[in-house]
């Protein structure tokens, strides 16, 4: 094998970094840009009324988007309601008892196939599952769409982090008398807790953002509405709505909206790093 001069590889190296450096500079320097015009833009429509007020009719200034901000956080919460138990309960199957076993196995593949499936299909396999045979949008059927999303998220994290902990720790438990489900939900839960709700935080945080799942599954609704039977306002499809439309007042309203989902998620991502960061401190 042709043996390549020093010379050659560090000028190799040098190019490569220049490369990775550049392309992590324009990611971040995109990022920014992107919070910048969103905050800029968003700032001037967020006030009181904003958080308190019901939309106004086409051309009308003034008005909030009470109904959506409480729509969504409804819709977000019955979401990690159903997705959360079930997603934990998969992945402790995953480590605790599948491990390696055929069926184990194929659980993981879904898992990575849907966690990789465009919200969309997902949005549309809800709406002919649940939409179509109740005869209606609502509000159930949009969580029912965001809980699939957030379901891979879940098994997967919980998976990783149950296999984190030491098998010292459950040998132990069982040797002292405890049955399996207090060792697991006793001990190696409270080992894991951290990265256990770095997960939750992350899988909750995907799906605050999802437009088109809620589009065939909730719609979206210009009324205050509690019931989760009916279609329901969002602040998603609250903005896809008012991004479209002719009128400066729904515009703005369009980027306040942004900036609240944006600042929620970041603030959610920022504090699962934080937490996770704490994790590994304290090991």
């Amino acid at each position: 094998m042709k043996m390549r001069s020093v010379t050659s590889r560090k000028m190799t190296n040098f190019a490569v970094t220049i490369i990775a450096g550049s392309a992590a500079a324009l990611g971040l320097f995109m990022l920014l840009w992107i919070l910048l015009t969103i905050t800029t833009r968003g700032i001037a429509a967020i006030n009181w009324s904003f958080f308190t007020s019901m939309p106004t009719p086409p051309g009308s200034q003034g008005g909030g988007l009470a109904n959506a901000i409480v729509g969504t956080i409804m819709i977000t919460i019955l979401a990690a309601v159903i997705g959360v138990p079930v997603g934990m309960l998969a992945g402790i199957y995953l480590a605790e008892f599948g491990q390696d076993s055929r069926f184990a196995t194929t659980v993981r593949f879904v898992a990575n196939i849907l966690m990789g499936a465009p919200s969309i299909v997902i949005g549309v396999f809800v709406y002919t599952l649940v939409v179509i045979p109740i005869g209606g949008f609502s509000g159930f059927a949009g969580s029912i769409a965001l809980a699939i999303i957030m379901l891979p998220i879940i098994t997967r994290t919980t998976e990783d982090m149950l296999k984190l902990v030491p098998n010292s720790l459950r040998e132990s438990a069982l040797a002292l008398g405890a049955p399996e489900h207090k060792m697991i939900f006793q001990i190696v839960f409270r080992a894991a807790k951290s990265g256990l709700i770095t997960g939750v935080m992350l899988a909750v945080a995907r799906v605050s953002g999802e437009t088109a799942p809620l589009l065939f599954t909730t719609l979206n609704s210009p009324y205050w509405s509690l019931s989760m039977d009916k279609p329901m306002g969002n602040l998603t499809v609250t903005i896809f709505n008012y991004a479209m439309s002719p009128y400066a007042d729904w515009q703005a309203k369009a980027w306040g909206a942004s900036l609240l989902i944006t600042a929620g998620v970041l603030l959610m991502t920022l504090t699962a790093r934080f937490i996770a960061k704490d994790r590994k401190a304290r090991r």
